[in-house]
């Protein structure tokens, strides 16, 4: 899901005369995912005062998870919306301003940042925190939306334990997939890795490790055209290319299907100031979370391609916000 509201770079101005209102912070924080809403946690305990605008869809990819079992503190486990709910509440507490809104342009020109939302309310902050999360890949079928959360997963290492024992599909060819299909295969039964091409994308090395790794079969040529079952996904609908003209329809029957076939991270909006990688994943400098422009630092998955994790992306929120504070101490 698309958090923030991409746009042309060439239109990635707002005219003056649209700006209804205008407001000074000391820190701005744009997402509310873990990173976002522990940088809020940390800054206002510094008494920076944050304001924090949510994005089109508060608390980002965990409120499309059910449970959450990974994350310390919670023994018994917790649905991610719950989750994002309780960091919400704990933010709140400490005095973060916390508003719905989409960033729809940025002027990180001069020294004071400036960040529209909504095309007509200007913030402009001394520090900003870009905290606005990545937008898993799907396929597009509405089946995929009709059993999130009931069989659909884009994460492995988030969901992979529920399906000890069973068996699993995983969509795609690049290291990712192969990485995916890899950890199922240490906790399930059986993994299909299903390829649309004739071979894979990924590493020689990941894709030595799948061809074997017993328990992972590998349906090449196969696209998934739908899921099916009852109260989750059972199975899975896909079809073989066999020739140019000649398609075959297989059924298999799986217990999750996981997504990894790559994230886009929400940064569009910051492109004509902030450095990015190919992809778009926001560059920070090592060790930090200080991007290319002085005053703004960027935390969670938009700056994140490897580990997209809850606790990982909780933790460079708090590394934003000690940067933030030590950066406005020193103006």
């Amino acid at each position: 899901m698309d958090l923030f509201k991409p746009m042309d770079l060439q239109k990635n101005a707002v005219n003056a005369t649209d700006i209804e209102s205008t407001e000074k912070v000391k820190c701005l924080i744009i997402g509310s995912g873990p990173a976002g809403y522990t940088a809020a946690i940390y800054a206002s305990r510094a008494n920076l005062n944050p304001v924090l605008y949510t994005g089109m869809e508060m608390g980002g990819q965990l409120t499309t998870t059910t449970e959450v079992e990974n994350y310390p503190g919670y023994p018994d486990g917790i649905t991610g919306p719950q989750m994002m709910e309780d960091f919400k509440k704990q933010a709140e507490r400490f005095g973060t301003d916390i508003r719905f809104g989409i960033a729809t342009s940025v002027d990180f020109s001069g020294k004071t940042h400036k960040v529209t939302f909504d095309d007509n309310k200007l913030i402009e902050a001394d520090a900003v925190i870009i905290a606005t999360g990545a937008t898993a890949k799907y396929l597009g079928l509405e089946s995929e939306t009709k059993y999130a959360g009931m069989g659909v997963s884009a994460c492995a290492t988030c969901d992979g334990y529920f399906y000890r024992g069973k068996d699993v599909a995983v969509v795609g060819g690049g290291d990712t997939a192969a990485e995916e299909a890899t950890y199922l295969a240490g906790l399930c039964r059986k993994v299909y890795l299903i390829v649309r091409r004739d071979t894979l994308r990924a590493s020689k090395i990941m894709q030595e490790k799948v061809i074997k790794t017993k328990n992972i079969e590998i349906l090449w040529e196969h696209q998934t055209v739908a899921l099916f079952g009852e109260k989750g996904v059972e199975g899975a609908t896909l079809i073989k290319k066999k020739g140019t003209s000649d398609e075959q329809i297989v059924k298999i029957k799986i217990d999750g299907f996981f997504l990894a076939i790559g994230h886009t991270p929400n940064s569009m909006v910051f492109k004509q100031f902030i450095e990015t990688d190919q992809v778009g994943y926001i560059k920070t400098i090592p060790g930090t979370s200080k991007t290319n422009v002085k005053g703004v630092f960027a935390a969670g998955d938009v700056q994140d391609p490897y580990y997209r994790q809850a606790v990982t992306a909780a933790g460079s929120g708090c590394m934003a916000a000690i940067d933030v504070e030590r950066y406005l101490s020193e103006l």
